[in-house]
């Protein structure tokens, strides 16, 4: 059983998503248009999970199917869409996960999500606040139920998300 951990933001987490970022653009070349830190570790003084989310943006989704071996061959585990159409997912550390990248290709709509959540945390510091609150609490009441870890962060992320999508301009 899996133990749910968050912990103070890591400057290491940084360094880490810069090693994976080289090593998938080795794999990838001139596909990526571009590879972005998301997720909690990408947001300065925010308690996360101490995993590394990545999101490569590529030209053309069906090339990440040609190159699984590729991702496997630098520890990845392919896990393919994922239940989200048009994604291509993988995850790193088995059940000491230390990696998600969750590929998407030019134009998906799931690009802005992720950046627009990302930033309006980074830019309103009440908000990523009272979500570092809500993770605390959740981890205290559930540290061995990650589901139920996750559906209880999933109102406060709807509502931030919807705000964050109204404030949000950048790259689509």
């Amino acid at each position: 059983m899996r133990k749910v951990e968050v912990f103070s933001h890591n400057e290491n987490w940084k360094l880490m998503f810069s090693e994976e970022e080289r090593k998938l653009k080795t794999i990838f070349g001139n596909e990526i248009v571009h590879i972005y830190h998301i997720g909690s570790t990408s947001v300065p003084e925010l308690i996360a999970k101490p995993i590394i989310d990545i999101l490569p943006v590529v030209r053309d989704i069906h090339i990440v199917d040609v190159l699984n071996d590729e991702i496997e061959n630098i520890g990845y585990e392919s896990k393919g869409e994922n239940g989200i159409p048009g994604r291509r997912y993988f995850q790193k550390g088995g059940d000491k996960r230390t990696h998600h990248v969750h590929i998407y290709q030019v134009g998906s709509y799931e690009i802005k999500r992720h950046l627009a959540f990302r930033d309006y945390l980074l830019f309103h510091p009440e908000v990523k606040k009272r979500y570092g609150q809500l993770k605390e609490k959740l981890v205290d009441k559930f540290p061995y139920d990650i589901e139920s870890y996750i559906s209880g962060k999933e109102q406060l992320v709807k509502e931030i998300e919807v705000k964050a999508l109204e404030w949000y301009k950048g790259e689509e």
